[in-house]
């Protein structure tokens, strides 16, 4: 899906590693939650509440998910899920564009 339809989008921007990451809110009418994002090259941590969908749709990282030993190349067009109540290091390599769904 290369747009949504009938979305709110929240203006003020979601803003973590001094501007390393940025994104914004988009709700829709069933109430879910994406956020739509860009990452600059560096390494980040993020904890998550709920599980998480993380699509890349374009750049080139490596994720790895708590618990787990291995990092996995990610690029454009691979997405990759973070379990619920967990974290997710990432080596971000290249300006990366993504998309992440709030699962439930």
């Amino acid at each position: 899906m290369s747009e949504f339809s009938n979305v709110t989008v929240v203006k003020e921007a979601n803003i973590f590693f001094d501007g390393g990451v940025t994104s914004r809110t988009i709700i829709f009418s069933s109430g879910s939650k994406k956020t739509l994002g860009i990452m600059m090259p560096g390494e980040y941590v993020f904890n998550t509440a709920g599980a998480e969908l993380m699509e890349i749709l374009s750049g080139d990282l490596e994720v790895q998910i708590a618990g787990i030993d291995s990092w996995k190349p990610v690029k454009g067009g691979e997405s990759f899920e973070v379990p619920a109540s967990s974290s997710f290091r990432m080596k971000v390599k290249t300006v990366t564009d993504y998309c992440c769904s709030f699962l439930a």
